[in-house]
């Protein structure tokens, strides 16, 4: 067999293959036999093969047809059959399916119902689950508004806390919890500054409202000290002090001072700044301000002494600003320490009592004085309750009563002055015995004699003394209101009161007879009766001792008097009403001595004493009959003073400038003035001086005239110098002015110089009074 025909061989078995292939295959395998039969390029020829093939298949398919013709017919005609039967069947069907669709419609539509329930229920269960765990954190939410809105920021910053940590976690899917969480940490800080609006609120009304707490708590520490006296049985008499009544109405009376006030503010802010982990800074502004408030509260009113008003004002505050400050150390849990309590208080302390010892030393009213005494009491006693230390405050009490002292004595001055303007320095004299008993009833003073006596009687004082003695027994009374409940010892009230008295008598009252010895238009009788009135007055400072023993119960004597021997109390005003007296005594003389009218070219005496001296002896002696009451050593200082100045009057009248000549007659008219003036010195005019003591003063003159009477020159001049010489009080400068009017009195003697006695006199005269120059210059030198 040739390749040729193997070859077509090959390819005709490999077309019927592929043929074979086609009529097994699904159509997925088609396309991979229809690249095989263009792979080969061999298609025309697979073609050919496969039209071959359809003619077999339309052959086999003939012959099956022409075998089964007649079965044909009778299918078609068994099919026509069935076609109306189909045609029945399809109307059959359409009705009922017809009737299925209606009925399905409804089905159906009862169905999307049942899915929409269905879905509606499942969405309801959704917000049912979703409400159910969104609702509590609404519900905090909704609670937290309402606390805000009710100013309820601590419980607020409770529900603000359990809403972040606890109840937004659960819903963190939802957009409101995002929301809500964005603004916690502003409602976190809206509570924070509420709460700290709160504080500032109740930081200005409690400055507001302090003066009233303190006011309260004043009131309930007197109605508590009335009480205690009361159980203890001693009630005292208390002035009724206006910071007492405060309150009207039943109900604020029942309130403490700290119910006046709400505190709750602070606490809330206390708490809500602990939890928000601030309380350091919250302490630190509280106190911050406290301190502004205890400054502002310290700084006491411009006009606070004119009236206790402003005294209370200032009293009250500060007390009601340590009163919250007790109560908040008390209940603040550490918002008030006691260290920081005793800073402020110490601060404080020092400024109250600078302001008060300021304010009161202005005070110059002793009522005053006493009321303020009273309220600081109250105040001292209140802080003590509160148990602040209060040391300072009792020492400026006792300040104070130095002070409330110095103002009675300067009330007293008016009172003595009132009294010594009033009195006209004449002895009481009283006509019946009403009268008498009444002066007996107000001075201490017994007299036999005066006693039995018949009226009218006639006491040896003015009316100075009682009254002076009743008023110094009420500067005792005064003195004592102010010790009153001062916890003073018995001895310290004793000793404070003896000693104002004594200043009182000491200086006040003497400082008051000074200035009315000062008056020109005070007489000098006047004078001795005022002297004679401070000695029954210095007397009587042993009945002022009983008198204070009795009221302080603590027996001390000798401050005011020296047991009945004469004390120096009265030293001052008796030795200025010496001065008084010897003073208008003098100008008294002088008014006589002015009377002096010597005719300086006398030739003779007149051989009697003076006019002008008669009556100025005659004058001396009425007015030493009225010392006859005046302690001795007044009376004798007087006399000496007397003489003395008359002495030194007569001498300075011959030495006088104005006097140029004198005659031997007019010096002899002056030695019988002289031996006048000596003699009144001699009678004794006041009793108690030495013999001889008064004629001293009369020395220097006597010397002078009998130097010059006897012209005992040659003595003078050899016992100059010596002690015991007769004319040693006669200095040279005197004699030689005396001796020079004696020589210009002889010039004027015409026929003088014609006589040769008076020429030998002349001459010696000049000798003299050479020798008395040469004598002067050897002195001075």
């Amino acid at each position: 067999m040739s390749l040729n025909s193997m070859s077509v061989v090959n390819v005709a078995s490999k077309h019927q293959l592929l043929i074979s292939e086609l009529e097994s295959t699904d159509a997925s395998n088609i396309g991979l036999v229809i690249r095989a039969i263009y792979d080969g390029q061999e298609h025309q020829q697979f073609m050919e093969k496969l039209d071959d093939r359809v003619k077999s298949h339309d052959k086999d398919i003939e012959r099956m047809c022409n075998h089964h013709y007649q079965g044909f017919i009778d299918s078609i005609r068994e099919l026509l059959q069935v076609r109306s039967q189909a045609q029945q069947l399809n109307n059959e069907i359409l009705e009922l399916d017809k009737r299925i669709t209606d009925t399905a419609s409804a089905v159906i539509a009862e169905g999307e119902e049942l899915v929409k329930a269905r879905k509606v229920e499942n969405n309801m269960a959704a917000a049912v689950d979703s409400l159910t765990m969104c609702l509590p954190v609404l519900a905090a939410y909704a609670k937290l508004q309402r606390q805000m809105k009710d100013k309820r920021y601590y419980p607020a910053l409770k529900t603000l806390e359990q809403l972040e940590h606890h109840d937004l976690p659960k819903v963190t899917n939802y957009r409101f919890s995002s929301q809500i969480t964005q603004q916690i940490s502003l409602l976190r800080e809206n509570i924070k500054d509420a709460s700290m609006s709160d504080l500032r609120d109740f930081l200005e009304n409690i400055r507001k409202y302090s003066p009233k707490i303190g006011e309260v708590a004043m009131k309930h520490t007197a109605e508590q000290l009335i009480n205690e006296a009361e159980i203890v049985g001693r009630k005292k008499k208390r002035q009724p002090t206006p910071h007492v009544n405060i309150l009207s109405g039943d109900t604020e009376e029942e309130l403490s001072a700290q119910d006046l006030m709400d505190f709750s503010p602070v606490y809330r802010c206390m708490h809500i700044y602990t939890v928000l982990r601030e309380s350091d800074t919250f302490k630190a502004y509280y106190r911050q301000q406290r301190m502004q408030q205890a400054r502002l509260v310290l700084q006491p009113p411009n006009n606070m002494h004119e009236s206790i008003i402003g005294y209370q004002s200032y009293i009250h505050g500060i007390l009601g600003f340590f009163v919250v400050e007790d109560h908040i150390l008390n209940t603040g849990n550490g918002l008030a320490t006691r260290s920081y309590l005793e800073e402020v208080w110490s601060m404080a302390l020092s400024k109250i009592v600078n302001a008060l010892r300021t304010h009161s030393a202005y005070c110059t009213d002793a009522t005053l004085i006493l009321k303020i005494k009273n309220l600081l009491m109250l105040f001292n006693t209140t802080l003590r309750n509160y148990g602040y230390p209060v040391s300072q405050l009792w020492e400026l009490l006792q300040e104070i009563r130095v002070h409330y002292n110095e103002v009675l004595m300067q009330h007293w001055v008016q009172v003595f002055r009132d009294i010594l303007d009033e009195d006209s320095f004449l002895p009481i004299q009283v006509s019946s015995q009403a009268e008498y008993d009444h002066v007996l009833g107000s001075f201490p003073y017994h007299d036999e004699a005066l006693q039995k006596a018949e009226f009218p009687k006639r006491f040896p004082f003015s009316v100075m003394v009682p009254r002076v003695y009743q008023q110094v027994k009420e500067f005792i009374y005064a003195c004592l209101k102010f010790s009153e409940d001062l916890n003073l010892t018995q001895t310290e009230v004793d000793e404070m009161i003896r000693k104002s008295t004594n200043l009182l008598l000491t200086r006040t009252f003497i400082g008051c007879l000074s200035s009315l010895f000062r008056k020109p238009s005070l007489a000098l009788l006047q004078v001795v009766q005022i002297i004679i009135n401070t000695g029954y007055l210095e007397s009587s400072t042993k009945y002022l001792e009983e008198f204070v023993s009795n009221i302080t119960g603590t027996p001390h004597e000798g401050q005011l008097s020296c047991g009945g021997v004469q004390s120096a109390m009265f030293r001052v005003a008796r030795e200025d009403a010496e001065r008084q007296i010897c003073d208008k005594l003098e100008r008294k003389l002088d008014e006589f001595l002015e009377l002096e009218n010597y005719d300086w070219n006398l030739a003779e005496p007149q051989g009697h004493a003076s006019s002008f001296v008669t009556d100025l002896i005659a004058f001396l002696q009425s007015i030493f009959m009225c010392f006859t009451n005046l302690p001795e050593e007044v009376a004798q200082v007087a006399c000496k003073s007397a003489c003395s100045h008359i002495a030194k009057a007569i001498q300075g009248i011959l030495i006088s400038d104005d006097v140029k000549q004198i005659s031997m007659g007019a010096l002899q008219q002056v030695n019988l003035d002289t031996i006048q003036c000596e003699q009144f010195a001699a009678s004794e005019p006041v009793v108690g001086l030495p013999e001889g003591v008064l004629l001293q003063y009369f020395a220097e003159l006597r010397q002078l005239l009998d130097l010059f009477m006897s012209w005992d020159w040659p003595t003078y001049f050899h016992d100059y110098g010596h002690e015991s010489s007769k004319y040693n009080l006669v200095t040279p400068n005197t004699a030689v002015v005396l001796l020079e009017k004696l020589r210009e009195s002889d010039k004027k003697t015409v026929f003088s110089v014609l006589k040769k006695s008076e020429r030998d006199k002349k001459k010696l005269l000049e000798t003299v009074l050479k020798q008395l120059r040469q004598l002067a210059q050897t002195t001075q030198q």
